[in-house]
């Protein structure tokens, strides 16, 4: 039992012992040599079990030892670095005060070499600020210029002239000088040239293409079959719309010439290139401002159509008929071909009658007469007088849409709130276009009307005195 409970007591021990030596490999520690197995220190007796736990404890102060050497050594390593960490603050403290005194040293050189540059320049100052401001507005026109799209890359040098001149370490030589006013005599002199040259050309669709043009001074660019180009960001472009007319025809024209006068559509805008040929051409056509007009104006269109043939078939039909009706006040018969004829037909046929029968009979032949005559004036006015209305429909539903896409997408686009409100405004034209000619067409269709019905009561009105003198005569 004896030798059992050593033998345990033993066993803890050297489990303890183990412990602390793996404690001290996790603190980072260099290992320490393993000590015997517990098999090896299994004690027999107490006396062998006292001698284990002695040399445990030796050991344990030797390892407590060497730890302390090296938690010692640490310490110092430690201070060192602070030493030097405290040193190299300081040297850069010193530096960091040269630095800056050098600094105060230079800006103050920096301003006296800027004095004595001034003092030297002198009135050379003034010059160079006119050189940079002409240099300046030559650059922004070269940009701009249709000349470049035939001599590209001039503004660069004026750009970097400029910049030159505006730094204080350097000035312009009299080269850079005389190319100033090289460019501002070329820039003059090829305003007034017509030029023809090879350049890269874009299409509507976007493809480039090598084209032979014609620059026409500082107005406007064209290619030999005649399409206006425009010039934007150094580059050459065709119009996705050309300028209707003889305009096209004129520029091929003079594209192909050699020599000689001919006539050419030119664009006032001038250095810009095109920019008002292209806002007049993409102003819509009159086609296109009918189509504006919507459903609305389609109706509009239709009715004014329609008034206008039947105006044009009334006023031929009522030709046609005082043609008749002049032919029979010369004819001493009756002719039922004409209102006239059937209204004399009525005393012919009655010879006999007495004035007061004959009047009542003619007036009622005449009213009778009447309704053909004036057939379709009254459409003719009701159109004349709906017309205005249909285009105050149009232009109060096209004002709705408007608006509706102003509340969606706001009034930041006042160009896309023009488009939707001329829209609008398009049907009324039209119902105008139409209610005018409409009124002047019933004017003069209904003056033809009551010229042939004066004709008529004329008529009825002498036979029925004529025939009540004859039955007082007898």
């Amino acid at each position: 039992m004896s030798a059992k409970f050593v033998k345990a007591t033993a066993l803890v021990v050297m489990g303890a012992f183990a412990s602390a030596g793996a404690f001290a490999q996790e603190e980072g520690q260099p290992e320490v040599p393993a000590g015997p197995t517990p098999q090896e220190v299994a004690a027999e007796n107490m006396d062998q079990l006292l001698d284990l736990v002695k040399q445990g404890r030796a050991r344990a102060a030797q390892d407590n030892s060497a730890r302390e050497q090296r938690f010692a050594q640490d310490k110092a390593n430690q201070a060192a670095e602070l030493r030097r960490a405290e040193k190299e603050r300081a040297d850069e403290e010193a530096r960091s005060a040269r630095l800056e005194k050098q600094f105060e040293e230079n800006e103050l050189l920096i301003a006296r070499k800027q004095e004595q540059l001034k003092e030297r320049l002198g009135t050379l100052s003034e010059l160079f600020g006119h050189l940079t401001a002409a240099s300046g507005d030559l650059a922004s026109n070269i940009d701009v210029s249709l000349v470049s799209a035939q001599y590209p890359g001039r503004q660069q040098f004026l750009k970097d002239l400029i910049a030159k001149m505006s730094g204080t370490d350097q000035l312009p030589s009299v080269q850079e000088l005389e190319k100033v006013w090289y460019e501002m005599l070329r820039e003059i002199s090829e305003s007034g040239n017509i030029a023809k040259f090879t350049a890269e050309v874009a299409t509507p669709a976007g493809e480039l293409s090598n084209r032979e043009v014609v620059r026409v001074g500082a107005f406007n660019v064209i290619d030999t079959d005649g399409n206006y180009l425009a010039y934007e960001n150094e580059k050459l472009s065709e119009l996705p719309r050309q300028p209707g007319g003889a305009f096209t025809a004129q520029a091929a024209e003079l594209a192909n010439a050699t020599s000689g006068l001919h006539q050419f559509g030119v664009d006032p805008t001038g250095p810009t290139g095109g920019s008002f040929l292209a806002a007049i051409i993409d102003s819509p056509t009159l086609e296109e401002r009918w189509h504006q007009g919507g459903y609305v104006g389609y109706a509009i269109t239709a009715v004014g159509a329609f008034a206008f043939l039947l105006a044009i078939y009334r006023l031929i039909v009522l030709t046609v008929v005082g043609g008749k009706v002049s032919a029979q006040l010369k004819a001493d018969k009756a002719n039922e071909n004409n209102p006239l004829g059937r209204v004399l037909k009525l005393h012919e046929d009655n010879p006999s009658m007495d004035p007061e029968t004959l009047e009542l009979k003619m007036a009622e032949g005449v009213l009778k007469e009447t309704p053909k005559l004036e057939s379709g004036l009254t459409l003719l006015k009701i159109i004349a007088a709906v017309a205005p209305l249909m285009g105050l429909l149009g232009t109060v539903t096209g004002m709705i849409i408007t608006f509706q896409a102003i509340t969606i997408f706001g009034a930041g686009d006042p160009k896309a709130m023009a488009g939707g409100i001329s829209g609008a405004l398009v049907t009324t034209v039209l119902g105008l276009l139409v209610a005018i000619p409409t009124v002047l067409l019933h004017t003069v269709v209904n003056g033809r009307a009551q010229r042939v019905i004066h004709v008529l009561n004329e008529q009825a009105t002498g036979i029925v005195a004529e025939h009540a003198e004859a039955e007082h005569s007898k």
